[in-house]
């Protein structure tokens, strides 16, 4: 299974109700299909693939390439599964904007129901979160954060940035079960299009990188702004064109 992230046109609007509605209803069969037949675990899996993600979005209705897939296929399975986390044993926390901010909050309260360890849940979806808004430097903000997470303890993150600038969206996936560092190659693949110089702390050839920037963090303000200063033109003239 392939994991990482996915480009999308950045589209704006909402979904109709009628098709929100639907989605919901169609999302949460297909949900139920996959937990029974091949357990909650292979769920997770299959959210954590972008392929397999886009392809369910398109199932759902939504446009093959659109970056509202993310939000309109999270809300809706949010709403289905949410309605029987306890039957279903799963939960989808977070979300878009507003509630995203929400997630800490909503996994404290699902790890005071289960017996789950709610610290290390929170821990988890603030550091995900952390590493691609921060640690990969590519030019995309987040503004969507959600965290799928089973009665078992394993979970997955389906999130998503916006670049203004290109007016394109990327969604990056998280599997809990193929992660073994935040910091190296937490996601299992990620492609697309060379968009210029970025800053990718998480590759296992930046050791010397992350190690050079402890060691700057021990210099006076002072001296590094001249360094900033000198390096600054190179920057500029190798930044992603807009």
């Amino acid at each position: 299974m392939k994991r990482g992230h996915a480009d999308l046109p950045l589209h704006y609007g909402t979904v109709p109700p009628w098709l929100a509605q639907r989605m919901s209803l169609l999302g949460g069969a297909i949900v139920e299909a996959i937990s029974i037949e091949y357990g909650r675990a292979a769920l997770l899996q299959r959210l954590s693939d972008p392929f397999w993600f886009q392809s369910l979005g398109c199932v759902l209705g939504m446009d093959w390439h659109s970056s509202g897939i993310t939000t309109s296929v999270m809300n809706a399975l949010k709403k289905a599964i949410n309605k029987r986390s306890a039957e279903l044993g799963m939960y989808v926390c977070g979300g878009r904007g507003n509630a995203s901010r929400k997630t800490p909050s909503e996994l404290v309260a699902i790890a005071s129901q289960t017996g789950l360890n709610g610290e290390e849940l929170v821990r988890n979806s603030k550091l995900s979160a952390k590493v691609d808004n921060t640690a990969v430097q590519d030019g995309f903000q987040l503004y969507l954060h959600s965290f799928i997470v089973t009665k078992d303890g394993e979970w997955a993150v389906i999130q998503q940035g916006m670049n203004p600038a290109n007016r394109m969206a990327r969604r990056y996936h998280w599997l809990s079960s193929s992660l073994r560092s935040f910091m190296e190659e937490p996601h299992t693949s990620v492609c697309g299009k060379n968009q210029g110089l970025i800053l990718n702390l998480t590759d296992k050839l930046a050791n010397p990188t992350k190690d050079g920037i402890l060691e700057l963090t021990k210099e006076q303000p002072d001296k590094l702004m001249k360094e900033v200063n000198l390096i600054l033109p190179v920057i500029m003239k190798y930044r992603p064109k807009r």
